[in-house]
């Protein structure tokens, strides 16, 4: 807590983590009911 600078990024990376991670979380649970080949093909597509 030297700089608010440095603090307000620290908690905006833990944040982002978070989002993240629940976010993966319900992708992952969603995947199979949408088709991982598609997906896989269109990220690869591109």
């Amino acid at each position: 807590m030297t700089k608010p600078s440095s603090y307000s990024t620290i908690t905006m990376v833990i944040y982002f983590i978070y989002s993240m991670s629940k976010w993966i979380s319900t992708y992952s649970e969603l995947l199979p009911s949408i088709g991982i080949p598609p997906m896989v093909t269109s990220l690869l597509g591109r």
